[in-house]
């Protein structure tokens, strides 16, 4: 069952989003990548607040990412891709990714936090960033 409500538009968004941010990193960092994008959905704190939809949640400024000034963001979603975002959507979560509202790919190690947020762990070239449940207890 969904734990956000989209359609097929949004399924085909989130499915860019997450070829183009983490192609290179495989399924599983594209699906890691997912859970952010599905966490920021669906978590209503910090700077999300306000942001209900994967339309919103892609294309928010300041906050959104970087691959939407990207070419290669806005071919066309291929079915494996769909396949995955619809994993996320439905609620599958990946450490260490679960309960990230950020992740980036440093040049180097991961920092101990970013935006005020502790690293939970890195895969691959991704370091991925939560918030305490104090910060944002929903997701």
């Amino acid at each position: 069952m969904a734990v956000i409500a989209t359609n097929d538009k949004g399924v085909d968004l989130l499915a860019r989003l997450m070829r183009a941010e983490a192609e290179g990193d495989g399924d599983l960092g594209m699906l890691m990548v997912g859970n952010v994008g599905v966490n920021r959905v669906r978590s209503n704190c910090l700077d999300f607040e306000g942001i209900r939809t994967i339309d919103d949640m892609v294309y928010q400024r300041p906050g959104g990412f970087e691959a939407t000034t990207k070419s290669y963001f806005y071919q066309r979603a291929r079915e494996r891709d769909r396949k995955l975002a619809r994993r996320v959507i439905n609620g599958e979560r990946f450490n260490p990714a679960e309960r990230s509202l950020w992740f980036f790919m440093p040049a180097g190690e991961c920092p101990a936090q970013w935006y005020n947020q502790w690293n939970t762990g890195r895969y691959k070239s991704h370091c991925f960033f939560s918030p305490t449940e104090q910060d944002c207890p929903l997701i």
